[in-house]
């Protein structure tokens, strides 16, 4: 039976079997006992699947990785302690010193930061493009030793859409794997597996828990990327792990495994970014209603941008499923049934005007955060996007004077009464 994806929300990853939980259980322990001290090595020797410490791998983890991997049709998932560890993981995983990063310039400031300058200080150096750019300046981006090719689906908060397919086509025609941040649209809204990414990550603080409980982040390996074929590449995968008594991933553990295990027994062991049992439970609360709530925030966001759209004090809209927006028809074709529930725009008055709408709302909280049940505002260029000069935020398409309206699941005619007596502030 081929289950609709309201189904996996609900049911995905874990099915508990005669007189279990019907709920997935806390393994709220850092530890398991074991009868002999063999046992445990065949665990620590990856002979055998089982637990034994947290800091790699806990079971209410892993039922909730396996139902986002379910919901993004990938082989294998894992859960990170926060967005940021999921990309950092999900890159590093494959490329480290020496090695070229090529990333859309469109992205969310952190992870713009994490590339252009924390990884750079680790050796691995990062070739920007924007995600328009003509296949001959995506050409030009690539070197010898790139390893692979970064953007996200909706560029947060700049609303650009990733065009999957063709930086997909021109990431394997080098060799390497896509990788591509969904968090905006998540995957009821888009699947980019299904249109050649190789690698998804997340930031589950933001829809997938959707109620701004739990920080926490996820990584889904398609199984679609021939590490082998590439295997002078990818050394970390397809040659001998010495830590591990030489283990080869991609021989034990098959084009479908080989990733998310070198990601988890390397990574999560030397690094640590374990998301805890107990926000596991959060955000596998928010997933068994995100199919739900995704109409209702994409409802929202249309109704918001369109009102916005005709208002006299705003200088420019921001919303790919905005008609006239210069997104649309790739929003179009990745996400027919609509994109996300963030609108970006800014104010003819500049940034003063930005600032004070933004303090005459009250519905609408100034938040840090974004795609959760309550809607919350942001001032990108002041907050998220602080660090970076005038040119790098032109590049990522902020403006000095644009607002993140980050609409939530509220009744449409209040979020809309809302917004008209904060302009009229204005």
């Amino acid at each position: 039976m081929t289950e609709h994806i309201g189904t996996t929300c609900v049911q995905g990853g874990y099915r508990p079997g005669d007189a279990e939980p019907r709920q997935i259980p806390i393994y709220q322990s850092t530890t398991w006992k074991y009868d002999t001290s063999e046992h445990m090595g065949k665990l620590f020797d990856l002979d055998e699947a089982g637990y034994f410490y947290t800091r790699l791998q806990n079971p209410t983890n892993d039922y909730v990785a396996a139902k986002i991997a379910e919901l993004e049709g990938g082989t294998a998932g894992m859960l990170t302690s926060s967005g940021q560890a999921a990309n950092f993981f999900a890159v590093f995983n494959i490329a480290g010193a020496g090695d070229h990063v090529v990333a859309s310039s469109a992205i969310y400031g952190g992870s713009y930061n994490l590339l252009a300058h924390t990884m750079r200080r680790m050796g691995l150096e990062c070739t920007f493009v924007s995600p328009d750019c003509t296949d001959e300046e995506l050409e030009r981006a690539f070197r010898p030793n790139t390893k692979c090719v970064f953007g996200e689906t909706i560029a947060n908060p700049a609303l650009d859409v990733l065009d999957i397919e063709r930086f997909a086509a021109a990431a394997h025609a080098h060799g390497v794997p896509l990788i591509v941040d969904n968090t905006f649209p998540t995957p009821v809204m888009c699947r980019p597996i299904e249109w050649g990414a190789d690698i998804v990550t997340h930031s589950t603080t933001k829809y997938m828990d959707g109620h701004g409980t739990a920080v926490g982040g996820a990584i889904v390996d398609s199984g679609n990327f021939d590490w082998d074929a590439h295997a002078d590449k990818f050394p970390g995968l397809t040659t001998p792990d010495e830590t591990y008594h030489g283990v080869v991933y991609t021989e034990k553990f098959g084009q479908a495994g080989a990733y998310i295990t070198k990601a988890t027994s390397q990574l999560m062991r030397d690094l640590g970014s374990i998301q805890s049992p107990q926000h596991a439970f959060y955000l596998n609360l928010g997933l068994e209603s995100l199919h739900v709530r995704m109409p209702q925030h994409v409802k929202n966001g249309q109704a918001v941008a369109e009102y916005l759209s005709q208002h006299p004090k705003i200088r420019f809209v921001k919303y790919p499923g905005l008609e006239g927006d210069p997104w649309h028809e790739l929003a179009q074709k990745y996400m027919p049934n609509g994109t996300c529930g963030v609108v970006s725009f800014g104010f003819n008055g500049g940034r003063a005007a930005a600032e004070q709408f933004m303090k005459s709302l009250k519905l609408a909280q100034i938040a840090t955060h974004v795609a959760d049940a309550r809607t919350c505002v942001l001032h990108p260029a002041n907050a998220t996007h602080r660090q970076m000069n005038d040119a790098e935020l032109e590049a990522a398409g902020i403006a000095p004077d644009m607002v993140r309206l980050s609409c939530g699941i509220e009744t449409t005619e209040d979020l809309i009464a809302d917004i008209e007596q904060a302009l009229e502030t204005v």
